[in-house]
């Protein structure tokens, strides 16, 4: 194609050799193909942006670890947890895609960090806008990174107090055949509790006091009525440690938990939020006027 005399004075061809040869961490070689496509092109525009691009290389000296290697790095410490490692690697792996795991991160810039959010989440709510913002942030200053999201501004988020359940809603839930014990202990428990579902679901099986219908869970008492107490006796048969509410399965070799977030008896791992969220809205989505299922917090009565 190179080769084609029509092609030979066509300057997106060798800004498409350049960004090609970024992701393939040829730098010095792809500084030589913005040059010559800045050199061909007639706009003005296009030939700063192009001039800018071979700059950027030749100032970094397109040395130092690679933007794949140190993103694969950042997600592995261990003070992440399984949570944050998903939330991060969404964000990194986007960015990756767009420049490159090869690009070194010395030649990663503000603006091909913009173009990335502006297409992948430049329409998205300012919740997951600033939850991409964030994770890029935090790489950056793991990595001694310029702050290459300062140009992206923090979006406004609005949050609307979703209400309480109400009680004919609550009567269908607490009575709808094949719920699964584990889901049945854990709604009736947040709803008599009114504690916080991280609280309740960081619960272990030696945190309990069946008799006095409490336990110890993040620094606070949570406690239950009968409606809990008749189901916690029959989730907890033959377990005395662990977490209180376990995973439907073993995880993989991959994905292996935290000793604190795993059962010694059956070495499943502890429910997460988003799963028992997801449970959640998808067995109300027919009670709620929305469509959309309610959430775990709208099980809190009111004060």
């Amino acid at each position: 194609m190179s080769s084609d005399p029509v092609l030979q004075n066509y300057h997106l061809l060798p800004s498409v050799r350049g960004d090609l040869l970024v992701r393939l961490g040829r730098g010095e070689e792809a500084k030589l193909e913005f040059e010559r496509a800045a050199e061909l092109t007639q706009n003005i525009a296009e030939r700063a942006f192009l001039l800018r691009r071979a700059e950027e290389l030749a100032d970094s000296g397109v040395s130092g670890p690679a933007l794949g290697a140190a993103a694969e790095e950042f997600l592995a410490r261990d003070e992440l947890n399984a949570a944050t490692i998903r939330s991060y690697g969404q964000t990194l792996r986007r960015l990756r895609l767009a420049v490159g795991d090869q690009l070194p991160l010395a030649a990663l810039t503000a603006e091909q960090v913009a173009r990335v959010f502006e297409t992948a989440w430049g329409a998205a709510a300012a919740k997951t806008w600033n939850r991409h913002r964030s994770a890029i942030r935090s790489f950056c200053a793991w990595a001694c990174l310029d702050d290459l999201a300062a140009d992206l501004d923090r979006r406004a988020e609005t949050r609307s107090r979703a209400l309480p359940i109400g009680s004919a809603q609550l009567y269908e839930i607490w009575n709808r055949p094949g719920i699964p014990l584990r889901e049945r202990a854990l709604w009736r428990l947040l709803h008599e509790s009114g504690a916080a579902v991280k609280a309740v679901l960081s619960l272990n099986v030696e945190d309990l006091d069946l008799d006095d219908r409490r336990a110890r869970a993040a620094g606070t008492w949570v406690s239950w009525r009968s409606g809990t107490a008749g189901l916690l006796p029959e989730l907890v048969a033959g377990r005395s440690r662990g977490p209180l509410f376990l995973t439907d399965r073993k995880p993989g070799p991959s994905r292996t938990p935290r000793d604190g977030d795993r059962c010694p008896e059956t070495c499943r791992s502890r429910l997460s939020y988003e799963r028992a969220e997801y449970l959640f809205k998808r067995a109300t989505a027919a009670l709620d006027p929305t469509g959309d299922g309610y959430t775990l917090r709208q099980l809190k009565p009111l004060a």
